[in-house]
């Protein structure tokens, strides 16, 4: 009887996952990425691309890393066509109705093996970058409207997702209440991860904000580039490019309050000289740290009131120091940047919102495989109770997915120049820019490992 129950424990797992690569059951999603991760922070793009595992996690994971390396490699149709996938499949699951049935099993398959099993739900950040990397690939193909509808879509995603993380956490929090799961143990182990704060760069995207507004002056639309470039002051607040760009545009649209209070912050403005075009750099630099796995023990007691300690394999950012790499070099003088995101502290932090959620169903999950296992046990089934501790931990893996290919940070740099053409220089490698009166240049560069990709756009009137 008991061989039957494990084996019939084995196949729910895997009927429930059917719809995902079944490494998911016994190893988890940094380990089968690894050697494309590795590729990308080398700067070998393509061969990225080639290493990348078949779907491990679903075509939303898959289609955003794809999107992503492909932008890097240069494959822009390639890119676009994942990038795509990856929103379509985003809004289908965004229609909760739709996904109900099917994911009621996935549940089911994780409660017997892990959170890899479950489908996968970008986290907030990663869907308001799923959008920025679309609007570059519009800016790229200079469709200016195409780029402007996907920062549109942008927050609108994001705040869909966060009220669905909200309704998560709440869920969970009656599912411990329910099966009595003492807030002390849980909180014990939430402690051993280190607290990232709440600054606001945590959650909102400087770059996603800032190149909005850049988008909406280059199409006229002052009053909301005005919006969006005020949001990006609100999250870098100490960038200096920001301050001046929200303190030029105060100036343009008469706002007399926020002048004063702009320059007594960040000092006078400065008008830009006649006939001069305006560079704006966005630099993405290396690559966000990826998710790795631990074990925490949790002090819990089963149905038969007795304690026990109890394994959690649940994922860690590991505290690694980003590269510092050498300046820009435009026209041979180097051009300084300032921090508009941080994506390393986004990650953390939207795994430090994940947890409470992440260790209470896995608290339930370890005490209904050890349930498995102590009937097997008891009945003195050996054979059994072997294949339900094999099975039990060969199962037990972190949930480590999450978009390992983007930046570990961007920075950006404005310039005014007279018109002309100019060369952004670094590592050998160069990039074309060419700038005329009163328009805007976006540059659009990432670096990894010794490798810079990246392309310039002549934008609007500005």
């Amino acid at each position: 009887m008991i061989k039957h129950a494990v084996a019939a424990v084995l196949s729910i797992g895997l009927t429930a996952c059917a719809n995902l690569s079944t490494h998911n059951l016994f190893s988890h999603y940094s380990a089968a990425n690894s050697d494309a991760r590795q590729a990308v922070q080398a700067g070998r793009y393509q061969q990225a691309l080639e290493k990348l595992p078949e779907a491990p996690a679903g075509e939303i994971l898959d289609g955003m890393e794809r999107g992503r390396i492909g932008f890097l490699a240069g494959s822009y149709p390639q890119s676009f066509s994942a990038l795509k996938v990856a929103d379509q499949a985003v809004e289908a699951q965004q229609q909760q109705a739709v996904i109900q049935v099917s994911e009621g099993l996935n549940q089911a398959g994780a409660l017997l093996t892990n959170d890899n099993m479950i489908t996968y739900k970008p986290a907030d950040y990663e869907l308001g970058f799923l959008h920025l990397y679309l609007a570059l690939s519009y800016i790229q193909q200079r469709d200016l409207n195409g780029a402007l509808v996907e920062v549109r879509r942008a927050n609108m995603v994001q705040e869909s997702a966060r009220k669905q993380r909200e309704a998560e956490l709440e869920s969970a929090a009656s599912a411990a209440r329910k099966e009595g799961l003492d807030k002390q143990n849980l909180g014990a182990v939430l402690a051993r991860y280190p607290d990232v704060g709440d600054a606001l760069g945590n959650v909102q995207n400087g770059y996603l904000f800032y190149l909005s507004g850049v988008l909406y002056e280059a199409e006229g639309d002052l009053n909301n580039a005005y919006i969006d470039y005020k949001r990006a002051l609100a999250v870098v607040p100490d960038n200096r490019y920001v301050a001046h760009t929200v303190l030029r545009l105060a100036t343009r649209l008469s706002m007399i309050d926020d002048r004063r209070s702009l320059e007594a912050r960040y000092g006078r403005y400065q008008p830009s000289a006649k006939g001069s075009g305006r560079v704006v750099v966005f630099d993405e630099q290396g690559v966000v740290a990826a998710r790795d796995g631990w074990r925490l023990p949790l002090w819990l007691r089963d149905s038969r009131g007795q304690s026990a300690i109890y394994n959690l394999a649940l994922p860690y950012y590991r505290s690694n120091a980003s590269p510092v790499l050498s300046p820009l070099m435009l026209n041979n003088r180097p051009v300084s940047g300032s921090t508009l995101t941080d994506v390393n502290r986004m990650a953390k932090y939207n795994l430090q919102e994940q947890l409470p959620v992440m260790v209470v169903r896995q608290a339930l999950r370890v005490v209904a495989k050890n349930e498995v296992r102590k009937v097997s046990a008891q009945s003195g089934d050996d054979v059994g109770n072997l294949l339900a501790n094999i099975f039990n931990t060969l199962t037990e893996q972190p949930d480590t997915r999450s978009w390992q290919s983007l930046p570990a940070s961007v920075s950006v740099a404005q310039q005014d120049l007279p018109a002309g053409d100019y060369t952004l220089a670094w590592n050998g490698q160069q990039i074309d820019v060419g700038v005329k009166p009163g328009r805007t240049t976006m540059v659009w560069v990432s670096r990894q490992g010794n490798t810079l990709t990246g392309w310039s756009v002549l934008l609007g009137e500005s």
